[in-house]
């Protein structure tokens, strides 16, 4: 690709008919540079026999048992916690809206989500729930 690129832009040449090391170099690097940013940028392709491995576990009655579980480590929650964290995330108000809603200040909305949500994750865990390292 190099030579190629070399080969249409004959400006690149010195007086004497040859091509400037550094100008070819730099071609080159930008070239691999570029080769590198577009393999990180494309997510990896997988053979379709790997397909079935990405397939989601677990039929309805997993999903009902854990909706009743979920439901359950929230209505243990105290209330004012609880609140925010249904108004944030099921109800999907915003935090200004939340606020107005609850008749609090944004900051206080902001902070018993966080200490709802870390209350409902102690519960989940409580109740068998696995969370890995980050979740």
């Amino acid at each position: 690709e190099t030579l190629v690129r070399a080969w249409r832009h004959p400006e690149a040449r010195s007086a004497d008919g040859r091509w400037s090391r550094a100008w070819l170099f730099t071609v080159a690097r930008r070239i691999a540079i570029d080769h590198i940013r577009a393999v990180q940028a494309r997510p990896p392709e997988l053979p379709d026999e790997r397909i079935d491995g990405f397939a989601v576990s677990g039929d309805e009655l997993d999903r009902l048992l854990d909706a009743r579980e979920v439901r359950a480590a929230l209505a243990a929650l105290p209330e004012r916690l609880r609140t925010a964290v249904v108004a944030i995330y099921f109800q999907q108000y915003s935090v200004t809206e939340a606020a107005e809603l609850l008749g609090v200040p944004p900051g206080t909305v902001k902070s018993r989500t966080f200490y709802g949500l870390r209350a409902l994750r102690e519960e989940l865990v409580a109740r068998g729930f696995p969370f890995g390292p980050g979740g």
